[in-house]
């Protein structure tokens, strides 16, 4: 029986499974960021995640401890002097999967999986940012999207907010005056 077992053994022997683990955990301490089928990513999360907590504690024994799964002084050297700086606040969760959707050739579900804290889209503050208060707006007019015609309309609401009595007379009076020259201009 085999009760417990849970882990994917990703169609490989033993033998060839770590194999692949070890050189996909050597790239994604070197370059940051790999492209993955998900049940790869999804393995290589669960082997060098504790390799990375390991590496917080930098001491003889754990980098012999690490090297032991990786094989590379140089993936050694980069997770305990750069990866370990940067993560040791961190209290696990160092990587990140985003699905990048289905393989051409035989529609297998890809992803990318990262290190969390060198990915600067997501890293970035959003304390910069200066909130705005939508209280108080005043609603300025500029003369360069004004066109023409609005101009001349323009002082003429300037004269009429200064005198409104004033010229809502005439206005009164021009109506009847109006109609009157257009019936003598019919006649």
């Amino acid at each position: 029986m085999r009760h417990g077992k849970k882990f994917n053994h990703l169609g490989r022997k033993p033998a060839h499974r770590k194999a692949v683990l070890r050189n996909m955990a050597n790239s994604l301490i070197a370059h940051k960021r790999i492209s993955t089928t998900l049940a790869k990513a999804k393995a290589l999360q669960k082997f060098v995640e504790p390799l990375i907590t390991r590496a917080k504690t930098d001491s003889t024994h754990s980098r012999r401890m690490v090297f032991k799964y990786l094989s590379d002084k140089s993936a050694i050297n980069s997770l305990f002097d750069e990866i370990s700086n940067k993560v040791s606040d961190r209290n696990g969760g160092y990587t990140r999967i985003l699905k990048t959707g289905f393989r051409a050739g035989d529609n297998a579900e890809m992803c990318f999986i990262e290190l969390v804290d060198y990915n600067e889209t997501y890293t970035t503050s959003k304390d910069t940012k200066k909130k705005r208060s939508r209280r108080g707006k005043k609603k300025v007019e500029t003369t360069a999207n004004v066109t023409p015609k609005a101009k001349a309309e323009a002082p003429a609401k300037k004269e009429a907010k200064e005198n409104p009595k004033a010229e809502a007379k005439p206005k009164k009076e021009e109506k009847p005056e109006d109609k009157g020259d257009v019936e003598k201009q019919e006649e």
